[in-house]
């Protein structure tokens, strides 16, 4: 049997440190406790934590101080805990590495369910960085992505399209189009997109990865309605389908009308 995995619960107020114990243990974690920066400290750098929940307003100390002190010894999850109005907070924990927030007062189901999907972008993040394929070292002019007639330059955040036109993509759609052409053929769930494409947070019923795929699909695909480089896996999420070649700046794309 495996190991239950084990949470921080970082607070000053017992009577919510109480609730968020009972909560977590009740739902299999194991749960560790601390009420000031100091104990926090020891017990992230002498325990392999799974993550850590952590209240911004710590008494006289100051949560947003300790998630960064924190963020300079540890990769480990972080998930803060706020006020409901405290939205320059929220902001500034999550620049400074947070990985979500839960704002108080709380529903215990919204706690476990930010803590899971936090912990389940984490270890799809830790799988993909153990299986990634290696970074092409760039060229003077960048490495070139070729893919069914087309050419994505990375560094240029430039496609070309089979005529030998640009082809126009926004910011967000172009960061996935990288994603999938750097991880040709591997299944990616919306959580692993979410994450590598710089997404924050979201839920089973968020529509923005797969808005994302339908909007980059009408730019790349032959036939929109039947696309066959960017495939649907169903309950899963989406693999980049088609073959993938790196070339240099001294190879040439036979582009095809």
């Amino acid at each position: 049997m495996s190991q239950p995995l084990s949470i921080l619960v970082v607070e000053d107020d017992l009577k919510v440190r109480a609730l968020l114990r009972n909560v977590l243990e009740d739902d299999g974690f194991d749960v560790l406790e601390a009420g000031d920066a100091a104990s926090t400290l020891a017990f992230v750098q002498n325990n392999d934590l799974s993550l850590v929940t952590l209240d911004i307003n710590l008494g006289a100390e100051s949560g947003l101080d300790l998630a960064r002190d924190i963020r300079k010894i540890s990769t480990v999850p972080i998930v803060m805990v706020t006020g409901k109005d405290d939205v320059i907070d929220r902001v500034v924990g999550l620049e400074i590495g947070a990985d979500d927030y839960i704002a108080k007062p709380f529903h215990v189901r919204e706690v476990i369910a930010r803590i899971r999907a936090v912990l389940r972008r984490h270890q799809f993040a830790t799988n993909d960085a153990q299986h990634a394929i290696e970074p092409v070292q760039d060229t003077r002019d960048g490495a070139k992505y070729c893919f069914d007639g087309m050419m994505a330059v990375l560094d240029r955040m430039q496609v070309i399209d089979r005529t030998g036109k640009d082809c126009a993509l926004t910011t967000g759609d172009f960061n996935l189009l990288k994603v999938f052409l750097e991880r040709p053929k591997r299944v990616l769930s919306r959580d692993q997109l979410m994450d590598l494409t710089g997404g924050i947070s979201w839920t089973p019923l968020d529509r923005t990865i797969d808005n994302q795929v339908a909007r980059l699909r009408k730019k790349i695909e032959r036939n929109p309605s039947d696309p066959r480089i960017i495939k649907t896996v169903r309950g899963v999420g989406y693999t980049f389908a088609c073959d993938v070649d790196c070339q240099s700046e001294h190879d040439t794309l036979h582009k095809s009308a």
